[in-house]
């Protein structure tokens, strides 16, 4: 199934990937015919994700859940075709050696893309969508007091650590609430796929590099965690910290880089001790370890929870240990 070719009623008049038209996302050329049968739907301003499915049909989530976009379906090979081109979009590369990659196109939409034999049904293809509009803190859609401590950490320079669940919120409010620091710090922010949309006057983004197709030039988040130390950074910001990248992170933390974020995959608050644990194990820390790290490099947990009907809960914690000298986690009221 062919793309759909760009509409040029609607064509940006400037050379951005993503603006804002009317409340509406309006795409480049390039991004525009990349996306192919998932453009329209992703134009959509209330969209937050778009997929493909192994089937060839098309889904958006506009909040109330994933639902099926009417009329499209694409072939197998349509859809292949659709997901290298949108991998080449981004300047990485998808095929049989590296069926799984992510890559970022304009500001902050993030796609994923699994071929088959990994995707065994077909190709499954995930677009997740900037807002159309910047989130404040304060619109950021969490009560008041969660604001208030937010803003009392940026004001004191506490590092914060955002936790959930995938499409929870996390990114959106580490960038609501960086957003809003002193227009003469300087940020460095870290990530695998650029996404978090920081309006801030000095941002350095660093973004990890997929290796080559003979397996060089792979950059990954521990180096450039290395890298941004030596940037003097006012703020560190560690976009998902997963893996042996959390090593380095809590040894900034605990070397004066204070006034940071991270952002951690968590189910529920009372988890995130036991899987920022996970984490650390990954790094070669031990518990007791990471624990006194934690503890000392990381004031304020904000766990974040999306319910159905797309609103956000937050819900607020500190670190402790507990009587095995392990990590722990304390519910702040």
């Amino acid at each position: 199934m062919p793309s759909p070719a760009p509409d040029p009623a609607v064509e940006p008049t400037s050379g951005a990937d993503v603006t804002q038209v009317t409340g509406e996302r309006v795409f480049s050329t390039a991004v525009r015919t990349a996306l192919g049968a998932l453009a329209a739907p992703a134009a959509d301003p209330r969209a937050t994700d778009v997929f493909l499915a192994p089937d060839g049909t098309v889904w958006s989530d506009r909040g109330a859940g994933a639902e099926r976009v009417p009329g499209v379906r694409l072939e197998p090979a349509a859809a292949r075709e659709l997901a290298v081109g949108l991998i080449n979009a981004g300047g990485r590369h998808v095929d049989e050696a590296t069926p799984c990659t992510d890559v970022r196109l304009g500001e902050g939409m993030r796609v994923h893309v699994a071929l088959p034999p990994i995707s065994w049904a077909g190709t499954a293809v995930s677009v997740r969508l900037p807002r159309v509009q910047r989130v404040t803190l304060s619109a950021s859609g969490v009560d008041d007091a969660t604001i208030v401590a937010l803003s009392e950490a940026l004001l004191e320079r506490r590092t914060v650590l955002f936790t959930g669940a995938t499409g929870s919120g996390k990114t959106t409010l580490l960038a609501a609430w960086l957003s809003e620091a002193d227009p003469a710090d300087r940020i460095v922010i870290i990530e695998d796929v650029a996404e978090a949309p920081l309006a801030h006057p000095h941002v350095v983004a660093l973004e990890c590099r997929q290796p080559n197709m003979e397996g060089a030039g792979g950059v990954d988040l521990a180096q450039l965690v290395r890298e941004a130390l030596r940037m003097r950074p006012d703020r560190l910001v560690v976009g998902e910290c997963r893996g042996a990248e959390i090593r380095e992170f809590l040894a900034a933390l605990n070397t004066g880089h204070r006034g940071g974020a991270g952002t951690l995959h968590a189910n529920s608050l009372a988890d995130v001790a036991a899987r920022l644990e996970a984490v650390g194990m990954i790094a070669g820390l031990s518990p007791e370890a990471l624990a006194r790290q934690a503890l000392s490099g990381i004031d304020l947990v904000v766990h974040l929870e999306r319910d159905r009907d797309g609103s956000r809960r937050a819900s607020l914690g500190r670190f402790s240990l507990d009587a095995r000298e392990r990590l722990a986690v304390v519910a702040v009221p």
